[in-house]
């Protein structure tokens, strides 16, 4: 595995472990729950290697990621029931692929436009946190 010293993904240090906890790994990605849940469910798909762009994966290393993207999507839908799933894929500082997975609900933080990417809002107790991940892991099984 290709690790940039500068990546809190590769380094797997306090940056990340400040910002989400690890729900568990999957085919070619890791799964993170945010600790910010301003949207109810949301997570982290972070491929395994230091990769900068989707295009950047073979044919086979994409649709495997994407697999990833869609099981964690579709556990959190199973899990907490949002009204629409939102994806995003940014890293304009941080340059290791990884996709958002932000549960929508009408009525809630902005249903019907683009997520805040740190809204800063809504913290759970270690224990909520923990239960969350138990409900998002059970459907990874």
């Amino acid at each position: 595995m290709e690790k940039n010293q500068e990546c809190m993904y590769c380094m797997e240090d306090e940056r990340r472990d400040n910002l989400m906890i690890e729900i568990c790994e999957l085919g070619v990605s890791t799964v993170f729950l945010f600790k910010e849940q301003t949207y109810k469910g949301r997570c982290n798909v972070v491929y395994r290697d230091h990769v900068k762009e989707l295009f950047q994966l073979t044919a086979d290393e994409l649709s495997a990621f994407m697999n990833d993207v869609a099981q964690v999507a579709e556990a959190v839908d199973k899990a907490f029931g949002p009204d629409k799933i939102n994806y995003g894929a940014y890293g304009d500082k941080l340059h290791h692929l990884h996709m958002h997975i932000v549960p929508k609900y009408d009525g809630q933080a902005d249903f019907g436009s683009t997520f805040q990417m740190n809204p800063g809002q809504t913290y759970l107790t270690d224990e909520e946190v923990q239960e969350m991940v138990g409900r998002i892991r059970a459907y990874l099984q």
